[in-house]
């Protein structure tokens, strides 16, 4: 180093990257990786147990292995969706208020290496699924990957296809349990499943637009498009559909009393129901956000759902 280039780094030093800096850079790369693939989004995938639960088939040690492997496989498969999009997003990202302190917008994970790590997570996930699961698995896998891309890249732009693929996306989470194991999937289960999770997600659309509206430069810029009477016909429409269907499945033929002490599949009709129109409550309002902060923020809501929790237990076992 000349002397010239001496002075001039020290009058201007070179700014430096969080990959740069020696003995934290990598550190600093796998932690801002790890947070591009959003761990607290990962509690939704414990959904993958709900096909197994519902049929009474969760406490064997080979299927509690099994659904354990298929929760670390969904949790790869989201994480690659979550590692492409920001790198796809980066720009404009950085542009937003909130957005900008994500970790490839702000520069701590370089966008190449967002894009490679969501690459190998992508194919990976799959791959492995079908030497450790089953084929059907790995091609649910495929086709949960495959659409979330391209939600990212142009159905999230497209009214109501934007809706049906993010309760896609929920369903798959629930049907994914189901044929890991090879338990046959009942139709009242993907019937108010499917619902429910729509009901969720309009709801948290409504939400968004009820916040946003009069304010430029909504977070998404489809609810625009949206109006806040359509999106409360969703989630309402949507809630009945579930409820429907699954006082349907507690009062069909031989799930009444049979040997159990109480009929808990009648009675369980009483939490869900009553579940439902809490969770309504916080969607009127335009304060339904993410599902998981809305059931263990609010205490009444979470007591509800153990209370029903409980009595759909009793009734798959019979008891």
């Amino acid at each position: 180093m000349t002397e010239r280039t001496a002075v001039l780094e020290q009058e201007h030093p070179r700014r430096r990257t969080p990959v740069d800096q020696p003995g934290g850079g990598r550190l600093d790369l796998t932690l801002g990786l790890l947070r591009t693939a959003r761990p607290r989004q990962w509690v939704k995938n414990v959904l993958v147990v709900a096909a197994p639960a519902a049929a009474g088939e969760l406490f064997s040690p080979s299927a509690f292995l099994q659904l354990l492997i298929v929760f670390v496989l969904f949790t790869a498969a989201a994480s690659a969706v979550y590692l492409i999009n920001d790198a796809r997003d980066a720009e404009a990202d950085r542009a937003h208020p909130v957005k900008c302190r994500r970790p490839v917008a702000a520069g701590h994970v370089p966008v190449p290496v967002a894009y490679a790590a969501g690459s190998i997570l992508a194919g990976l996930a799959p791959a492995a699924a079908v030497v450790l699961c089953n084929p059907l698995t790995a091609a649910l896998l495929a086709v949960y990957v495959a659409m979330q891309l391209a939600y990212c890249i142009s159905l999230k732009h497209v009214l109501v296809v934007d809706l049906a693929v993010v309760t896609a996306g929920f369903l798959m989470r629930a049907m994914i349990g189901g044929l890991a194991l090879e338990i046959p999937l009942s139709r009242w289960f993907l019937i108010t499943t499917g619902f429910g999770a729509l009901f969720m997600v309009s709801a948290k659309r409504y939400s968004e637009a009820v916040q946003m509206a009069g304010k430029a430069g909504a977070t998404r810029a489809l609810l625009n498009e949206y109006t806040t009477g359509y999106l409360r016909f969703v989630w309402q429409l949507a809630a009945g559909v579930a409820v429907l269907a699954y006082c349907l499945w507690a009062l069909e033929e031989g799930g009444i009393a049979g040997t159990s002490l109480l009929p808990w599949r009648q009675l369980s009709m009483v939490a869900f129901i009553l579940a439902v129109l809490r969770y309504a409550v916080f969607a009127d309002r335009g304060t339904a956000g993410e599902p998981e902060d809305v059931v263990l923020r609010d205490r009444p809501l979470a007591l509800i759902g153990l209370v029903w929790l409980a009595m759909y237990g009793l009734a798959v076992a019979d008891w």
